[in-house]
This record gives structure tokens, sequence and C-alpha cells, in this order.
């Protein structure tokens, strides 16, 4: 969000259709729909637990590795497991060469995914251990800190972790004064607002919102409903990959 300094595109124009002006996007999406979801559990051999998402063109690999003796020992907890995450975006993930370091934005949304982990990994169950949960961006066109949740939401079940719910995210846009479902990048660039959202559905929780830009009260009700809404479509496409595997497992057993 805040542009990029070259000529606006449009982003929204409006069709009449049934005698009604409805706002279609940039893609050519309605404002409540996502972009195509391709979910895939399994994906790495060598991790515990592995995930890939994409939202469009938007990739997101995670990795889980654990629960294993934490090191160092003195970080280990007596009563629960720890969770260390990190979210990292790939140098060739963006237009122009990010630099490998990671930024002040990565270790800040490391941070608040690693707290909505904790919402619903049961910890209690593996005291003395850490559970690392890695996230990388391949590739970014918007939405990338919600993929990653709902990609390490699914790693931590490949992996056999003991988790309360399945954590999914998705954020909502204000563009050109229209409220959108699953904003893209440049969507986002020159979005009035930008809100991410992540839920554990069946516990019917919130457990990541940020919000950068402005909505009024009315809105933020619209915006936070309309992130429910595609939440609960992404979470069945989450049951759906897991079955997936386990169902080949069982056959190839």
């Amino acid at each position: 969000m805040g542009g990029t300094g070259g000529e606006k595109p449009v982003l929204i124009r409006w069709e009449e259709k049934d005698g009604q002006k409805l706002p279609i996007r940039i893609d050519g999406r309605l404002p409540e729909q996502l972009r195509p979801i391709r979910i895939e559990v399994g994906v790495l051999g060598n991790a515990d637990g592995s995930a890939l998402v994409e939202y469009g063109a938007t990739r997101v690999l995670a990795a889980v590795y654990g629960p294993r003796e934490a090191h160092p020992r003195h970080m280990a907890l007596p009563d629960r497991a720890i969770i260390r995450c990190r979210y990292h975006m790939a140098p060739f993930s963006t237009e122009e060469r990010k630099t490998p370091a990671p930024t002040r934005r990565e270790v800040e949304l490391s941070k608040v995914i690693r707290e909505a982990l904790e919402s619903v990994v049961i910890t209690e169950m593996y005291p003395r251990t850490s559970i690392d949960v890695y996230m990388e961006v391949l590739q970014s066109d918007g939405g990338t800190r919600t993929a990653a949740i709902t990609a390490a939401s699914l790693a931590l079940a490949d992996a056999g972790i003991a988790m309360r719910d399945l954590v999914a995210g998705v954020a909502v846009g204000k563009v050109d004064g229209v409220l959108v479902l699953d904003i893209n990048e440049i969507e986002d660039n020159y979005a009035e607002a930008d809100m991410p959202v992540a839920m554990a559905p069946s516990l019917d929780k919130v457990l990541l919102l940020q919000l950068n830009g402005v909505l009024s009260h009315e809105e933020f009700i619209k915006a936070l409903e309309l992130a429910r809404k595609g939440i609960l479509e992404i979470y069945r496409l989450q049951k759906e990959a897991l079955r997936k595997k386990y169902v080949e497992v069982q056959s190839s057993g």
C-alpha cells in the first residue's frame, strides 16, 4: 500500500448487468472473489511437515521441523514447546531483487505469525522441545503474510503436531472506495486500506488482524465479514488438501 509513484491504473471499472452496475477489478474478479487457490501438502522430503500454498501468483512454501530437543538448552521450557518462526521473502520473489538479509518487516511478520500459531498448537504436549517453522515466499503478488500463515498451519498439521484448529488467512482491501477480497499487489499498491486477517474457523477466533490505512467503523465490520467468508473457503481447501494427502498415504501403504 502507498503507491508506486507511476500513473495509477484503472483498478475498478463499472459494468452494467441486469440493470445493475457491478464493480469489476483490474484482474476481472468481482469484489468478493478469491484468486485461484492451490494447496499441496507434503511437498518436501527432508522436512517433518511441509506445504505449498498459492493465492493467484503469490507462492509460499512452508516447512516444519520438530518437535525436537530445544537448542540452546537454556531456551527450553519445562511445561511446553517453544515455537520459532521465520518468514522470509526470497531474493527472486519480487520484481526487483530483494536483499537476502531479513528486513524489519520480515522480523515483525515472523513474530505476529508465531503468536498466531501459538494460539492453536498444543505446545504443552511437547515440553522442553522446539518446533521450527520456516516460510519462504517464492513469488510475491500481494497477500504473502496470509498465504504464509495458511501454509505454516498446514505444514504443522502435516508434521503430525497436535493443534486445536487450522489457521487460514486472507487480506481485504479498500480500492477506489470498494471493499475487495484477497487483494493482489497492484491493488495493494494503490489501496486506501489493506487489512490482513487470519482466523481459526472452528474455534471462531481471530488470530491476526492488521490494518494499514483507514476504514470507517461500518467498513471495518463489512471487511471483517468479507475476510471471514474468504477464510472459510480457504479452510475448506486446507482440509481437502490434508484429506488428499492421507488418502494417498493409505493407498500407497
